[in-house]
């Protein structure tokens, strides 16, 4: 088996290798799976919670599925509710709002449902807008249609790691930052 190559980071004081894996041709970025990571997950909603310290916010969301751990543990920390954008509707989320967005890291198009009850649950609040990495913006984009129709007020936008070029995320609150990698894998 071939070792597969990685990118070492330190996030919120806690060193992991994060594999690299080709998204289209030519381009290659570093996934951070947070997914049973408890070590990981608690530093940085500890870190995330110092950051946002100076913030109001009534109420986290996030969008399924990776980020649904640092969404929990921030809420924790915060003592803030969270709420978890869903990709697939279920009939028991009744009248839920939607929108549509692409995902680099699936390369489709994803819906975002936020359930009828949760919709009652951020009208006029101060939202925080919580994923774990903010590569291409679009999951963002799809978080203020949802928020917009919502009638919620985004407080931040947050993410553990932003992606690519650095200077459209200056005003998202982030642990680290990870550069897109170009050309052949092993060069």
């Amino acid at each position: 088996m071939q070792t597969r190559e990685s990118y070492p980071i330190t996030i919120a004081g806690v060193r992991r290798d994060l594999p690299l894996f080709e998204v289209k041709p030519g381009l290659r970025i570093a996934i951070l799976n947070i997914l049973g990571d408890v070590e990981l997950v608690d530093a940085c909603a500890q870190e995330l919670n110092r950051l946002l310290a100076d913030t109001e916010y009534d109420v986290i969301l996030t969008p399924e599925a990776k980020s649904i751990p640092i969404a929990h543990m921030l809420a924790k920390e915060s003592g803030k509710p969270y709420i978890v954008l869903r990709k697939e509707y279920k009939p028991y989320m009744g009248e839920a709002l939607s929108t549509e967005t692409m995902s680099i890291t699936t390369g489709k198009v994803q819906r975002l449902f936020l359930d009828e009850k949760d919709v009652e649950l951020i009208k006029g609040k101060r939202v925080v807008l919580l994923d774990d990495v903010i590569s291409t913006g679009s999951t963002l984009q799809g978080m203020h249609m949802i928020m917009d129709k919502a009638g919620a007020i985004t407080a931040r936008e947050v993410g553990i790691l932003t992606e690519g070029d650095r200077a459209e995320w200056r005003n998202i609150v982030s642990l680290g930052h990870l550069p897109l990698f170009f050309g052949e894998q092993g060069n």
